[in-house]
């Protein structure tokens, strides 16, 4: 039976921080460890002042992992939290520390049991309740916050914890609770035992089946502790790394990775997080490795792998998937996806190939793609875009969205990505869920979502930054971009694009940088800039196998043909063309097509173009990229004009107005009701609902106001939308504006009206 000892003297103590000047320290810092740091510190001022104070500048800008102990992050607000705890009776402090055991880290929910077993008194909770550090509650004590619970648990002794947590171990009894009692006697051991450490990692093993992840990652990593063989400590280690990683815990897992000196784990987590164009050699070193390749097997930059390996490393066996170097090479693919550097796929099949790998569907599409077989990537891509069913691996799914959308069929791309979210976290893998939102961005954007789309990618850039995968956060980033420049709003897409290019400059990442690009030419493709889209856009739609990133080629190439046509500028234009029309009528996409057909059109003299049009929206018909369809629209109705066909022409014009409208795109509405005006035809705006007066915002003011109207400040809506605070003043300012309104208790009254009427 666990008895309460007398606490060690008390130890001297300083005050906690001011916590004043918080929202000014933290916003110094980039906005992933800004996020990361109030996760780690349970969202309390006081100890993000002190964190970010202790960070250094390693930590502080991200190049290493953020402290994974309390201790670490705020030692003064800690030994405060302890000065109260030891304050209490030694009855109250046991009973606060079996509860603490019970809750942290690990939450086992035993605490009345292990009351009842002991037969331990709770009327002394009496006294944490009156200090107002805790309560209880039918279920067992509430503590006033989780640093008070922290301190709690560390205030005790080693033998007391050991105590408690094997008292709670005891009554964890049912065949669920297995992984449970095991922790708690794991956290009970005196010192190393095999015999505990491989009941910890059978544990671990079965909590990773489960889907528990973070529980999966404590056993192994209590495992890994207790083991005292150090090649077996040093497995179990990488395994506690992997589940951190997969359930988001980012810095966790680079921590415990710097321990194992694991390449192949280390480039894994720098795809996500680090300089993705130097990963990719790192991963595909540890496929070789992990296969035990012959000699003569020639590494991405054409050197011999044998001579570059490390012998007296181990091969890579902890990864925890069923075919570590298919794994590897699926990351690989990743990599060169993310720099766009396709050249690198076709080193990585051909290694792939030596080693006797059939290599993922996706690499093998991007090679053959890359060396100008459309045909062979438009087979290989398409076998891969059919393995989008329910239930399936989460990086699998992720890989049919990316050759769905590079095969232009948006549906496909839609159900794998949002398939490959909805099993990830069914699996546990709260990793792979931004991942997933990344490319589902794009059929969003495609299939005319941009409210539902920017709402989903602004909570998946949440996501990646809490999970560690600033990389990640970068695409995201420009893909808000691309969202702001379809709804009009310039100054959000230029700062977002403005801090992707810059982040993804600095590493490596082509993809993100290119699609920063690309929103900034579509803004001013959209607002009548022709000139400035025509420069930005002839880069990104550059022609010829190899040449640039090819995703962002394919969104180019149309819009740069028409900013071409508008400058009287077609000679690069048209070449990028054909090459466009070759890859669209390989992959026989009816979207692709129907843009390349406008892009006929447009080219074509006077007449011509219009059965091109008309080929164009039969095409587009068929397809589901609905916003270009109107884009469509627009310039046949155009051209119609300039025909003179009236009638045909205002009808063309006000069903793109009415497209565009629907969509919320404020600057492709503008050119369409000038395009009316020219015609003679009045342009009235669509009416909006009067007693729903979200329909007068656009997706990221509606978004900025639900939350002030939550009660949210400026700032703090800021750090949630990663934008700044002068961003989010321009927005509230707008949002006022277009509801004639002037205060926020207004806006309230409005957006409540405005719910309860749909």
């Amino acid at each position: 039976m666990v008895t309460p000892v007398n606490p060690p003297p008390l130890a001297p103590t300083s005050p906690p921080p001011p916590t004043d000047a918080w929202p000014g320290l933290l916003s110094a810092l980039p906005e992933g460890v800004r996020v990361r740091l109030l996760h780690a510190v349970h969202g309390d001022p006081r100890a993000a002042v002190e964190a970010v104070r202790l960070l250094g500048d390693r930590r502080s800008a991200g190049l290493d992992p953020l402290p994974a102990e309390p201790a670490e992050l705020a030692p003064s607000l800690l030994r405060a939290h302890r000065a109260e705890i030891r304050a209490l009776p030694d009855d109250t402090r046991l009973l606060l520390l079996l509860a603490a055991a019970d809750q942290y880290p690990v939450a086992t929910h035993a605490f009345l049991r292990a009351v009842a077993a002991a037969r331990l008194d709770t009327r002394p909770l009496e006294a944490a309740e009156a200090a107002g550090l805790a309560h209880a509650s039918a279920d067992g004590v509430v503590f006033r916050d989780a640093w008070t619970r922290i301190a709690a648990y560390e205030t005790g002794s080693p033998a007391d914890r050991r105590d408690v947590h094997r008292l709670l171990a005891r009554v964890l009894r049912t065949e669920g609770e297995t992984p449970l009692r095991s922790w708690h006697r794991g956290a009970g051991a005196l010192g190393p035992s095999s015999r505990l450490a491989a009941e910890l990692a059978t544990a671990a093993a079965r909590s990773r089946d489960e889907g528990r992840l973070p529980l999966a990652r404590a056993l192994a990593e209590r495992a890994a502790a207790l083991c005292p063989d150090r090649a077996e400590q040093t497995r179990l280690l990488t395994r506690a790394a992997v589940y951190a990683w997969q359930s988001g815990a980012g810095d966790r897992a680079r921590a415990l990775t710097a321990r194992t000196e694991d390449d192949a784990l280390t480039g894994v987590l720098a795809l996500r997080a680090g300089n993705a164009a130097e990963v990719f050699d790192a991963l595909l070193t540890a496929v070789v490795r992990e296969e035990g390749a012959d000699g003569d097997a020639p590494d991405p930059v054409g050197r011999n792998v044998s001579a570059t390996l490390d012998t007296s490393r181990p091969t890579i066996t902890t990864l925890d998937v069923p075919d570590p170097a298919l794994h590897l090479l699926a990351r690989a693919t990743e990599a060169a996806i993310y720099t766009g550097d396709l050249r690198r796929c076709r080193e990585a099949d051909r290694v792939a190939r030596r080693v006797g790998i059939e290599p993922p569907g996706t690499l093998g599409g991007l090679a053959a793609a890359f060396e100008g077989r459309y045909e062979d990537a438009r087979d290989l891509l398409g076998a891969t875009a059919g393995r989008c069913g329910p239930g399936g691996d989460p990086t699998l799914l992720i890989h049919a969205g990316i050759a769905a959308l590079l095969l232009g069929d948006h549906t496909r791309a839609t159900a794998a990505t949002v398939r490959a979210a909805a099993s990830a976290r069914v699996r546990g893998t709260t990793v792979a869920v931004a991942q997933a939102m990344e490319f589902r961005a794009y059929a969003d954007f495609w299939t005319g979502r941009p409210r539902a789309g920017e709402a989903a990618a602004a909570d998946a850039l949440w996501q990646a930054h809490a999970t560690g995968q600033d990389n990640g956060a970068c695409h995201l980033q420009a893909a808000l971009a691309m969202f702001a420049a379809l709804t009009g709003d310039a100054d959000v897409c230029r700062e977002r694009a403005a801090t992707a290019r810059s982040y993804a400059l600095g590493r490596g990442l082509g993809l993100p940088a290119a699609l920063a690009q690309w929103a900034l030419a579509y803004l001013d493709l959209s607002s009548g800039r022709f000139a400035a889209a025509a420069a930005r856009l002839r880069a990104l739609a550059g022609f010829g196998p190899g040449h640039g990133h090819r995703a962002i080629r394919h969104l180019a190439t149309p819009h740069y043909v028409e900013a071409a046509v508008r400058t009287d500028d077609t000679r690069v234009a048209r070449v990028a063309h054909a090459d466009y029309h070759r890859w669209a009528s390989a992959v026989r996409s009816p979207d692709d097509l129907a843009l390349s057909a406008r892009c006929r059109a447009l080219l074509a003299p006077g007449a011509e173009a219009v059965d091109h049009y008309r080929t164009a929206l039969d095409l587009h018909a068929r397809g589901t990229r609905d916003f270009e369809r109107a884009r469509t629209e627009l310039l046949f109705g155009g051209a119609l004009r300039r025909l003179r066909h009236r009638t045909e022409a205002r009808d063309r014009l006000h069903s793109a107005l009415e497209a565009f409208e629907h969509f919320g795109a404020p600057h492709c509405a503008a050119q369409a009701r000038a395009e009316l005006r020219a015609l003679g035809t009045p342009a009235t705006p669509a009416s909006a609902a009067p007693d729903d007066p979200t329909t007068r915002l656009t997706a990221q003011q509606l978004m900025v106001a639900r939350m002030a109207a939550e009660g949210a400040t400026n700032r703090e809506i800021a750090t949630r939308l990663a934008l700044s605070p002068r961003t989010i003043d321009h927005h509230l300012r707008g949002v006022f504006a277009r509801l004639g309104i002037r205060s926020r208790i207004e806006l309230v009254r409005l957006l409540a009206e405005g719910e309860g009427v749909r």
